[in-house]
């Protein structure tokens, strides 16, 4: 039987050993790196292309003349010429709370993503520890030792099948599709403040409107008064007229309701508390056209579309992460430090000490969880993707409904400006009919209702027209929403990761 032979009579064994666990120390490190460079990119999983079932169309079905003309994707709003609107949308970007919550998601996205990408990197840790231990000797006698220990320990992932940077790739996916989100909150936002403002627009005009009719009718009931004084015209007429005055001064109070919530609304919009007076003076309402350009353009600048898309990159990264769970892990772990039972003499050279570990784990038995979370992830895949091709297919019905109803709202508007001409006319007809004592008051009656239905609907068919050229530009996206996000980013949020 062989027997080493004695340390302390034999110093050259003790540089042999020396020397061999250096070496292969070293000979483990020479394999070890080059194993994990050769190994990069070798994923057992292949990355799943994703196509649309059915080609974009080449062109949009509604054949309006706003399909006609180049949509540059820019600030949409600033074809309304409207200096107070470009401002209120300066202060909704400002200090909208929706967007300081999606700012606060992109940065909770890019901390995950740094997570995901430090488990690709080395560990190394710093430990110390003292303590005191009183045992019993051979002879029963107690001893009380001190012991002080100082270590270094590190640990490194060797990503041989690219489960970490899979985990990687699907968080960076995930913080752009929060990018994308932010980018849809912005489209939202714009159409959510113009929306709001026309609407207030609209009721501070139909205000302005009943005003107009009330002085009138006061008029015409001055007038009716006077024929009844001088005995022209019966006690039927004056009741008559008052009563078209005081129906006109009811239709004031649902009016002022319906502005004070637009603009209440608009407020909470802005980040502030309900108020009045955001709107500026009454003004027209304009009809500016919003070019729909190609549907090729469409998805490109959709970012609601973008984010389901990366979504679904993200979905497949991690059913690669999954699959690539099935497979060995190799980590390397080392330590290095010193250990004393006199703290004075801890870091003397006979205390220092270190190990190398390289360790290899197959998965032999889980009970199916591993296959299972593969499975899980290609269903969740499947379902992201049936669910982008829903975002697309939406976004094109979209486009076309609003391309539809606003040639409809042009055509009602033209119909409705032609029934307050003829309605006006008719009214001056009547009235001069009355007065000159050729008609009773029955069809000055009917005639002013009819003028004043007519004046209020053409307003309101104004303000829906505005909302469906709203609609329609918020259907088609734009790429203005980059240039905003990158200006609003907070200072921690520099730049975003890549």
């Amino acid at each position: 039987m062989c027997q080493s032979p004695d340390r302390r009579l034999n110093p050259l064994w003790v540089r042999l050993q020396d020397v061999s666990a250096k070496a292969a120390v070293w000979a483990l490190l020479a394999g070890v790196l080059p194993l994990n460079l050769l190994a990069v990119g070798c994923s057992p999983h292949t990355v799943q292309p994703v196509v649309l079932p059915i080609d974009p169309p080449a062109i949009y079905g509604e054949t309006s003349k706003l399909v006609r003309g180049a949509d540059d994707g820019g600030r949409w709003w600033t074809d309304f010429n409207d200096p107070h609107l470009n401002e209120l949308m300066e202060r909704a970007f400002a200090a909208n709370l929706d967007l300081r919550q999606a700012f606060a998601r992109l940065e909770q996205a890019e901390a995950q993503l740094r997570v995901a990408r430090a488990a690709r990197r080395p560990t190394l840790d710093a430990s110390a520890s003292v303590g005191r231990s009183r045992q019993p000797t051979p002879l029963f006698e107690m001893v009380t030792a001190d012991h002080y220990a100082l270590s270094l320990p590190a640990g490194f992932e060797i990503d041989l099948w690219r489960r970490l940077a899979s985990l990687s790739e699907a968080a960076r996916l995930e913080t752009a599709a929060s990018k994308e989100d932010l980018k849809t909150l912005y489209l939202s936002l714009s159409a959510q403040v113009a929306d709001l403002y026309y609407l207030a627009r609209e009721q501070q005009s139909q205000l302005a409107l009943t005003d107009r009719l009330v002085a009138s009718y006061a008029d015409t009931l001055e007038r009716v008064e006077s024929r009844y004084q001088e005995g022209l015209v019966p006690a039927l007429d004056v009741y008559l007229a008052r009563q078209n005055l005081a129906t006109a001064r009811s239709r004031r109070p649902p009016f002022e309701i319906a502005l004070a919530a637009a603009e209440h609304g608009l407020a909470v919009v802005l980040g502030v508390y309900p108020e009045r007076d955001l709107i500026g003076p009454p003004a027209a309402l304009p009809l500016p056209v919003f070019p729909a350009a190609l549907p090729s353009m469409l998805l490109a600048r959709r970012p609601d579309v973008e984010a389901r898309l990366l979504r679904l990159q993200a979905s497949d990264a991690r059913v690669a992460a999954a699959v690539a769970e099935r497979f060995p892990a190799l980590r390397l772990t080392g330590d290095a430090g010193a250990q004393s039972d006199q703290l004075r003499d801890l870091l003397g050279s006979g205390n220092l000490f270190w190990n190398l570990l390289l360790n290899l784990v197959q998965p032999l038995f889980d009970g199916g969880r591993r296959a299972a979370e593969v499975d899980r992830n290609r269903a969740l895949f499947q379902e992201q993707l049936a669910a982008y091709h829903q975002a697309v297919l939406s976004a094109f019905r979209e486009v076309e409904d609003a391309l539809v109803a606003a040639r409809a709202g042009e055509e009602r508007l033209e119909r409705l400006a032609e029934v307050e001409s003829d309605s006006a006319a008719a009214l001056q007809l009547a009235l001069e009919h009355y007065l000159a004592g050729l008609s009773d008051y029955l069809p000055v009656l009917a005639a002013q209702s009819l003028y004043a239905t007519a004046q209020s609907q053409l307003l309101t068919a104004r303000r829906q027209l505005i909302a469906e050229r709203i609609r329609l530009a918020r259907a088609l996206g734009g790429d203005w929403m980059e240039g905003q996000v990158e200006e609003d980013l907070p200072a921690t949020h520099g730049r975003s990761p890549s």
